[in-house]
């Protein structure tokens, strides 16, 4: 209801309403069907292995979905990081935290036969735990894999939940972080609770902060031993453009030594 709220409130209101109708309408036919309304050979999307006519600009001008799958740009990223270092397709068991599951990504997860996957939100009905991420409710060192992309601008205690996820990670693990830069230096202000407010300061309306670079400190102050991954260390200048990538997009890859 808040994201009704504040999308009726924006100046662009007509479009987001417009959008929302037109992103129901489309995802409520069968995939079998959008695939075939938007067949091509100029785009590619490595989540769902579709080649498409186009991407979608739904809800934000920066937006490009996927018609078959709704991957956006950080997720077919992410797919595609994933499987040119093989961080979870190494043919060994291997356990893996996914926090906010991206359904376009879990059914992918859910195909690899030697991977333990549990996902987990605070508010997610689909998810298989309802986890707070500042308090995650696993031992020490139980996982090798974890990923969490697009949450903590949501935290307001993001070193809390940084800390967590470097105890529950295994000691040689592997955390894949993504959060969006969208400012020089990290800007929060936590006395900035209106949703209409949080949107104009920080973006979205359930964002708590705008991150920076300096990101990569917030991972070391947690124990990390960590390094930033562009989009054009992971795929070709064509892959970008095909595959409808961000080229701003960054990985955060923090290893627990």
């Amino acid at each position: 209801m808040t994201r009704a709220k504040v999308a009726l409130k924006a100046p662009d209101a007509s479009r987001r309403l417009s959008h929302f109708v037109l992103a129901k309408l489309l995802y409520s036919a069968p995939g079998a069907v959008r695939r075939s309304i938007f067949a091509g050979i100029q785009y590619h999307c490595p989540v769902c292995e579709t080649d498409l006519s186009r991407f979608l600009i739904l809800h934000r001008s920066y937006h490009l979905w996927c018609p078959v799958c709704r991957s956006l740009q950080r997720h077919r990223l992410l797919w595609l990081f994933l499987v040119k270092t093989q961080i979870i397709s190494q043919g060994r068991p291997r356990r893996l935290l996914h926090f906010a599951p991206e359904p376009c990504l879990t059914h992918r997860f859910a195909g690899i036969p030697h991977l333990d996957y549990v996902t987990a939100d605070l508010s997610d009905p689909f998810a298989m735990l309802t986890m707070d991420i500042t308090q995650i409710t696993f031992p020490d060192n139980a996982f090798d894999v974890i990923l969490c992309s697009h949450v903590l601008e949501h935290v307001s205690d993001d070193h809390g939940a940084l800390r967590e996820l470097y105890r529950v990670l295994r000691p040689a693990g592997q955390a894949v972080i993504l959060v969006p830069i969208t400012a020089a230096v990290t800007r929060e202000d936590p006395s900035v609770t209106d949703p209409i407010e949080r949107e104009k300061l920080f973006g979205q309306y359930d964002h708590v902060r705008r991150y920076g670079l300096d990101f990569g400190q917030r991972q070391k102050e947690a124990g990390f031993n960590k390094s930033a991954i562009s989009a054009e260390e992971i795929a070709r200048p064509d892959e970008i453009v095909r595959m409808g990538l961000t080229e701003r997009e960054v990985i955060f890859l923090a290893r627990k030594e």
